[in-house]
């Protein structure tokens, strides 16, 4: 029997969900840049920027910032002697989709819907509040079988 040999894992291998990630999404925009919005391809590759887009946020998000609460979140460390800074803290996921999400309504708004990247910015806006609601919804309730509901 032959044992196991212990493999160095490099930092690429700790790091390629959010490498792989952020690669797509550059493809899906250099993709969309220079496809026509009107035809089936390039509706494919403006939602595909909104939902890459949001993908990278959760796997970032979840990786640097905290939500008290969330399965996901690390474990806090220690609390800090600033009340507003702990809060912040606490809430530091939500807290970022949230002003993110009011920077892209913004640009939303500033924008025409109908042009080819204002559909995109218009879908962004929608995966920004879908994804707040998601985090602020699985505080709360619950999923028979999910690990997380456990």
């Amino acid at each position: 029997m032959a044992g196991k040999r212990s493999r160095k894992t490099s930092w690429l291998h700790y790091h390629s969900l959010s490498i792989v990630s952020v690669l797509l999404l550059v493809i899906w925009i250099v993709a969309y840049r220079w496809s026509d919005p009107a035809s089936h391809l390039g509706a494919f590759f403006g939602n595909a920027i909104a939902d890459w887009s949001g993908s990278v946020v959760i796997i970032l998000g979840t990786k640097f910032l905290y939500e008290i609460g969330s399965a996901e979140s690390r474990p806090l460390k220690s609390r800090k002697g600033n009340r507003l800074l702990e809060l912040m803290y606490e809430h530091s996921l939500l807290i970022f989709l949230a002003v993110t999400g009011i920077g892209w309504l913004i640009l939303y708004l500033h924008m025409n819907p109908q042009d080819k990247w204002g559909q995109v910015v218009g879908n962004i806006v929608s995966e920004w509040l879908q994804m707040a609601g998601l985090v602020y919804l699985t505080k709360s309730l619950l999923e028979r079988g999910s690990k997380e509901s456990r």
